[in-house]
């Protein structure tokens, strides 16, 4: 099929997804649940024919991340997770450099990305000359790579971190000094949590950097007992208006454990309707910043590269070599 094609929504796919349903039906429309229902159905049988595993970001819509998605977490939990799937066919529900990633840690594997356009702005944000150029600006400081970057600047950089472990991947390296790339955010969030001194580069996340301290302080006056909780790719006035900042997965986890009544996740839309689907007893004030690139990836799409097992990503042998040794250490690390 092609992702325009249609599928038809049959009383045996009601049935046979209806406790799927069951995992969204507090985020998903019942009168939306025909249009995906098919695709969800069709996805879960081929992934079995291919022997296939879905990795599906946090930053997924709720029918991909419950529905259809067999690992699914952050971009260190991804990563860990690729490294140790049985699966011959790897397909990435996320942007195209967590596919790189999963490439690089099964070379041997077929990896595909549904849409291969599913960029992020953090990684076109700097390439493997503007590292070098920074090695040479700064030398005999060791290169801290955020993984939000293509696996050129992986190539070009000494270890890999996520907003999960950046301080401790900072900290374990020993020096007074590392250069931290892209999200100049991140570095500054880490440069308040540690002693190492942080050189940044002025990359940002299209999603994170759109948040204010005005929507915080609007949504505060709207509700007494809202939780702010906030991923380190703000502004630094955005965490420091913050009751908790954390990686998606730690903010999953402060929900989880506290359960407040009401939380103001200040990250990607999506993720607080995939864990407002897992608590429904706390309220989600959702502003909605979506990822334009996360949002390129949709049911049909997933389908058509299971089908097609194509567009497979490939990356060159000398820089998959040296990106998978940054990522390796990341890994090692945690």
């Amino acid at each position: 099929m092609t992702t325009t094609e249609t599928l038809d929504y049959t009383k045996e796919i009601a049935r046979s997804t209806a406790p799927l349903y069951d995992r969204v039906k507090t985020v998903i429309p019942e009168a939306e649940w025909p249009v995906h229902a098919p695709y969800v159905a069709a996805i879960n049988r081929v992934k079995k024919e291919r022997n296939a595993v879905i990795l599906a970001h946090n930053y997924m819509t709720p029918e991909i991340f419950h529905c259809v998605g067999d690992l699914c977490g952050d971009s260190l939990a991804l990563a860990k997770m690729a490294q140790e799937t049985d699966a011959e066919v790897i397909v990435l529900a996320g942007v195209h450099f967590m596919a790189e990633t999963a490439k690089l840690l099964n070379p041997e594997k077929i990896v595909l990305m549904p849409d291969m356009d599913a960029g992020c702005s953090l990684a076109s944000s700097i390439t493997g000359a503007d590292v070098r150029a920074l090695r040479a600006a700064h030398p005999g400081r060791p290169v801290v790579t955020y993984v939000n970057t293509s696996a050129e600047v992986k190539a070009e950089s000494d270890i890999c971190c996520t907003s999960s472990n950046a301080v401790k991947i900072v900290e374990s390296l020993g020096v007074d000094e590392v250069i931290m790339i892209p999200d100049e955010y991140l570095a500054g969030f880490v440069a308040s949590q540690t002693d190492v001194k942080i050189i940044p580069w002025q990359g940002h996340c299209v999603v994170h950097e759109a948040f204010t301290v005005e929507e915080i302080e609007e949504y505060r006056g709207m509700y007494d007992d809202i939780a702010v909780i906030a991923h380190p790719e703000c502004p630094g006035d955005v965490l420091n208006a913050a009751d908790f900042v954390g990686s998606t997965s730690a903010m999953i986890n402060w929900v989880r454990t506290r359960k407040p009544k009401h939380v103001f996740m200040v990250t990607e839309c999506s993720m607080s309707d995939n864990v407002a689907a897992e608590e429904p007893e706390v309220e989600f004030i959702r502003p909605c910043n979506l990822c334009p690139y996360m949002k390129m990836i949709t049911l049909p799409k997933i389908l058509d590269c299971l089908e097609t097992l194509e567009p497979r990503v490939e990356i060159d042998e000398d820089v998959a070599m040296r990106a998978k040794i940054a990522v390796e250490r990341m890994v090692a690390a945690s």
